[in-house]
């Protein structure tokens, strides 16, 4: 008998399987001694025991602990730069001739106070703390002042009132501080013992209770005595230094003296030597250096005059291996400065880097060459082949007869390209109308007595109408805005099709595909743009930690050769301007698109339009720009915001210098009055030219005639043209249905639509259309001082402050 076959429809088990369940010898016996890449990896490293781990991790945290306090023995040392002291008075009330008097303690240290005289800025030695430090100070009204010396000081003394604490301009003035980083601070109390006793334990007690809010955790110092100066002065010695990311990677220098020297050609423009001390890290004479308000220059060579301040007035120990040719020798201090002088470096032409901030464009780049006779032919072979139209004809017809027949869907949609329109006008996000309907009134009532009236005309002399006209209409603006965000009304004198040639629909904002070197403007070609720009960064900043650079090390007093400055620049410095300088990191001189992370700050509520010119405080830099405003979000395109709005985050995009993150961004808006209002706060994100920044459009129609899922929608388009050149593009309602146009409905832009869903009659159809923008090229280096903030002013501006 013949044994039985399965067939192939037989069912076939899978086998079990038992590794799972299997023991670990089971599993290295089939292994057979094969070990996996992890563990050969594990291998290599060697496990410590418990004991070990605790004793590493012991000696990790004795290295950080001496590398602190090798940083604190260093500032203000022999060997390294004064201890360089910021004092800010936050209250009208407050003497600061007097703290600074108290400061000079003859018992203490040595006072040299500087070449111009002026007694708020001095040097205090003190041999016996073995420190030495520079003490300046600067008003709160003075905010330019004020931010710049906050970037370079170690540390920042705050005087406060024993009753209020600070006022307005103080409050405004921190506020700018605290969004501009800040270093090591100290709180000092002046005055307090004035008060009598029994209120004077209340006082502190309320003023450390208010100083809470933005100094948590702080102790209030007290400055009335010699002896509690001497305290505060052994506070500011002892005290754990805070870092400034954007100042710690730099080289920078405080101008303590200053000299020119006018070129031969134009006395307008000459060599500016700069004396002070060496900070931040090794400033290389063939980097470029930034001086703080005024520019990029490059520098001819560092000197290493007699340091005119040293601990020990005898001479000054080498900092480095005697046989270097840049150590300072400095055996005799009453020896000349010209005797003690030593050239430390010269610039090397072939590695300084170049003051080139654009690129000039090659206006032939990109150019075609003039066609051959074979691509010639080529292209009218493609034209009649393209040109050819399928039509439906009697039988019979020939073609010189089928040319005669008319067809009215053989029209042809490009007729935008006949014509160029130019919509700068249209470009901009709301056409300004300022008109003034301001009529004066005749006064009715006599009874009015003489002292109100000429107090009324005395503010309305101080009142501006067209300005109040604008703040009106951009008031407005905003808020129809808010209302109706991005909605624009379709021109009847100008065809859609034409308006909005530039835009284009997309089936989804997310994911839709845009080309981002698509269409890109002639000011693109000025621009550098990296092609990784955070693999640059990275490897900028591991080359500052690593490899050392040659140079005039942190702590030495040198004498910079900076050639082609202005005259003005000498000028400001004789009138009690401070100069500070910073090195610039490589490619920071060049030009490129920059992302700033912004947000409103809650002091100040006038609208600000997008491409607005502003004035910016980024990191060391500062200059005018118009920015852009976008949403902050992960995905590849951004919406364009037309206002700065107070409750969310925002990029402000704008044309400018290279500038490496970390850095803090300020946002300034200058006034009619010529004072400067703080607008919003934040970071420096990126450089990055491919951010896409996409505007928006929002075309809207109302509902004629609704069936159950067709609907007739006018006043989207005012012609039978628009509705077939925009037929593609998708619809939407502000109550979520979508559709899409089926056909034009007569000669004046009707259209039926078909949606998803049944319409309401009060529903709205919508259109949305994008386009990419890109910010205006307005980059000035050059600001003007402000005008110095007065309490009046403070308070239409900044919440009353003092601290309730």
């Amino acid at each position: 008998m013949a044994a039985h076959r399965p067939g192939p429809l037989k069912q076939q088990n899978k086998a079990h399987k038992g590794g799972r369940h299997r023991g670990r010898g089971s599993a290295q016996r089939d292994g057979k001694g094969r070990l996996a890449l992890k563990t050969l990896s594990k291998k290599v490293r060697k496990e410590l025991s418990r004991v070990d781990q605790r004793h590493r991790a012991s000696q990790l945290r004795k290295q950080k602990k001496e590398a602190v306090l090798a940083e604190k023995r260093q500032l203000g040392s022999k060997d390294g730069p004064p201890h360089q002291v910021l004092v800010v008075p936050l209250h009208s009330r407050i003497s600061l001739p007097e703290a600074m008097q108290l400061l000079q303690d003859r018992d203490t240290g040595t006072v040299h106070l500087n070449e111009l005289g002026n007694t708020q800025n001095f040097m205090l030695l003190c041999p016996r703390l073995k420190h030495r430090w520079f003490f300046t100070s600067a008003r709160p009204g003075d905010l330019h002042v004020v931010l710049d010396m906050a970037k370079v000081a170690d540390t920042i003394l705050f005087l406060l009132d024993p009753l209020e604490g600070w006022d307005s301009t103080g409050d405004y003035c921190l506020s700018c501080l605290f969004a501009q980083g800040l270093p090591t601070y100290t709180l000092a109390v002046q005055g307090i013992s004035g008060l009598p006793l029994k209120k004077q334990i209340d006082a502190r007690k309320k003023l450390s209770k208010a100083v809470e809010k933005r100094f948590p955790h702080d102790k209030l110092l007290l400055l009335d005595t010699q002896q509690e100066a001497g305290m505060l002065l052994r506070q500011l010695a002892n005290q754990k230094q805070q870092h400034l990311a954007f100042r710690d990677r730099r080289a920078y220098l405080f101008a303590h003296a200053v000299d020119f020297v006018p070129s031969e050609e134009n006395n307008l423009v000459g060599t500016l030597k700069i004396s002070g001390y060496v900070r931040g890290q090794t400033l290389n004479v063939n980097r470029l250096l930034h001086i703080v308000g005024y520019g990029d220059f490059q520098m001819k060579q560092i000197d290493a005059p007699r340091d005119p301040f040293p601990l020990n007035p005898r001479g000054i120990k080498p900092q480095k291996d005697p046989d270097m040719a840049m150590e300072i020798c400095a055996t005799d201090a009453v020896d000349d400065m010209e005797e003690g002088l030593k050239v430390l470096m010269k610039a090397d032409p072939g590695r300084q880097e170049s003051l080139q901030a654009e690129v000039i464009p090659d206006p032939m780049e990109g150019e075609q060459t003039w066609p051959t006779e074979e691509e010639l032919s080529e292209a009218k072979d493609f034209l009649k082949e393209s040109s050819k139209v399928v039509k439906k004809v009697p039988k019979g017809t020939s073609s010189y007869q089928a040319e005669w027949i008319l067809d009215g869907g053989s029209q042809s949609g490009g007729e935008g390209d006949e014509y160029e329109y130019d919509d700068m006008e249209h470009e901009d996000f709301m056409e300004e109308e300022s008109q003034d309907e301001s009529s004066e009134e005749e006064e009715e009532y006599e009874t009015m007595t003489i002292g109100e009236s000429v107090h009324d005309d005395l503010y309305d002399k101080k009142v501006d109408e067209e300005a109040e006209a604008k703040m009106l209409e951009k008031y407005k603006q905003e808020r129809l805005e808010e209302m109706f965000p991005d909605e624009v009304d379709t021109p009847r004198d100008v065809a859609a099709r034409i308006r909005f040639q530039k835009y284009r629909g997309l089936k989804s904002f997310r994911t839709s595909p845009w080309d981002p070197k698509e269409n890109l403007p002639q000011d693109y070609a000025r621009i550098f743009q990296f092609q990784n720009f955070t693999n640059t960064r990275k490897s900028i900043f591991k080359e500052i930690e690593e490899k050392e650079v040659e140079g005039a090390e942190v702590g030495w007093y040198v004498t910079l050769h900076v050639s082609e400055v202005p005259v003005s620049v000498v000028e400001c410095f004789r009138q009690g301007t401070p100069l500070i300088a910073f090195s610039l990191l490589p490619h920071e001189q060049k030009m490129s698109v920059l992302n700033m992370v912004v947000r409103r700050d809650p002091g100040n509520t006038e609208p600000v339009k997008a491409k607005e010119e502003l004035i910016f405080h980024c990191g060391f830099r500062r200059f005018r720009a118009s920015p852009l405003f976008s949403q902050h979000t992960a995905a590849d395109k951004h919406k364009l915001q037309r206002f700065l709005t107070a409750d969310t985050a925002l990029v402000a995009t704008v044309y400018a210098p290279i500038t490496f993150p970390p850095a803090s961004v300020l946002l300034f808006k200058q006034k009619s009055n010529g004072m400067h209002s703080l607008i919003a706060t934040g970071h420096l994100m990126s450089v990055d030219p491919d951010r896409m920044v996409i505007k928006r459009v929002v075309l809207s129609g109302h509902p004629f005639k609704i069936f159950t899922k067709m609907a007739v929608v006018r006043y989207m388009f005012f012609n039978r043209e628009d509705v077939l050149w925009f037929k593609p593009v998708e619809l939407r309602t502000k109550w979520g249905r979508r559709g899409h146009i089926k056909e034009p409905l007569g000669t004046h832009g009707h259209m039926k639509c078909s949606f998803d869903g049944k319409l309401k009659s009060q529903d709205t159809v919508l259109m949305n259309l994008y386009k990419r923008v890109f910010p205006k090229w307005t980059y000035d280096p050059y600001v003007p001082e402000p005008v110095p903030w007065l309490k009046s002013e403070i308070s239409s501006t900044v919440p009353q402050g003092g601290m309730e």
